[in-house]
Formats: structure tokens, sequence, C-alpha cells
């Protein structure tokens, strides 16, 4: 259960830094209420006479997320297997 757990979550990373390498920034729809931002990549732009938030990440944000990725699958991997069928 860990190991299909961590290869997902591995994966979704994963899937999200080959994203963030062809798009350049993603425009919401809705603006949230009045938050900071996540650490400086969600910031309003205006669009045709509206204000939406816009998530426009770093270029290194897609490599980073890659690398994590593949490491958290490669590590779910490597995972030994219960003995026993995971009875103790």
């Amino acid at each position: 259960m860990v190991r299909s757990c961590g290869f997902a979550a591995g994966l979704f990373i994963l899937m999200w830094g080959v994203t963030f390498l062809y798009v350049d920034k993603l425009v919401l729809f809705e603006p949230p209420a009045d938050d900071p931002g996540i650490r400086g990549m969600l910031d309003k732009e205006q669009v045709s006479q509206e204000s939406r938030p816009v998530l426009d990440p770093s270029d290194w944000a897609a490599f980073s997320l890659m690398s994590i990725g593949s490491v958290a699958m490669l590590y779910a991997v490597a995972l030994p297997k219960k003995a026993n069928g995971g009875h103790h």
C-alpha cells in the first residue's frame, strides 16, 4: 500500500513538472479571497478588463518537480516487500 501511494504521488509530481516545461503561465478563472499568493508565484493580472490570478512558475520549478517525482518513484519501487504477505 505504501509503495503504490508513494509511486502515485511521485508520478503526480513528475507530471506537474512536465506540464511546467510546456506552460508559461496558468491564468485561473476564479480569484481567491485576497490571498498573498503561493510564495510569490500567484499574482493578479489584468485580463480583458478583469483582474485574474496568474500562476507563473520559475524556470527551475519544472526541473525540480521532475527530479523530486522521479526520486519518489524510484524510492517506492526500491522499498522492500513485506514477508509473509504482510501478516505479523
